[in-house]
């Protein structure tokens, strides 16, 4: 009976998710976030980061990825699929309803406005998810260059995210190589 209530609890938090975020799934990740970290205690702050670059680099959507890796970490197969279904279902259910609709109300200027005034505050959830997280990550020269050039590659190069998230665990493998082999004892440090 536990394990049922574990997997009601997944399908309603991911549900309410899906159901109350606008703007695609990187709005979703504060909502994740919140349920997941801060409200149910799932996972850690450190282990959202890396459910985060898990459903970055591995095909699908961020949001479903997201909701299936925490899923199963909580509650194996079963949590997976809750997890999953919770967080797909109310975009296939607005979907569907809307697209009976959304031809005849294409003419009311009001809508341009509602979805014009929704896309700014998905910019202030993705802001918000970006300082909530990057609380997370280490404070060394390494990070902040690596940051700094991934940034840079994908906002003026159009270079791939999954590619810069390749080549940086790559060069995070290789840091660790070369402080190893100069110092082995500090392999495992802070690494400035």
């Amino acid at each position: 009976m536990k394990k049922n209530h574990q997997l009601l609890r997944l399908f309603a938090a991911f549900f309410k998710i899906g159901l109350f975020t606008f703007g695609g799934g990187y709005a979703m990740i504060p909502l994740i976030h919140r349920e997941a970290v801060e409200t149910h205690q799932w996972i850690s702050d450190e282990e959202m980061l890396d459910v985060l670059a898990i459903s970055e680099a591995t095909p699908g959507p961020v949001s479903i990825n997201s909701a299936t890796f925490i899923g199963y970490r909580v509650a194996g197969f079963w949590g997976a699929a809750s997890a999953t279904l919770g967080v797909a279902l109310p975009s296939f259910l607005i979907i569907a309803v809307l697209s009976l609709f959304i031809m005849q109300y294409q003419r009311f200027t009001w809508l341009t406005w509602v979805f014009d005034g929704i896309r700014a505050g998905v910019v202030v959830l993705i802001l918000n998810a970006v300082i909530k997280l990057g609380k997370q990550v280490p404070r060394t020269n390494f990070v902040a260059i690596v940051i700094l050039i991934d940034f840079l590659a994908a906002s003026f190069f159009n270079v791939s995210v999954i590619l810069l998230l390749v080549l940086s665990g790559a060069a995070g493998v290789v840091r660790q190589l070369v402080t190893a082999r100069r110092n082995p004892e500090a392999a495992g440090g802070d690494g400035k």
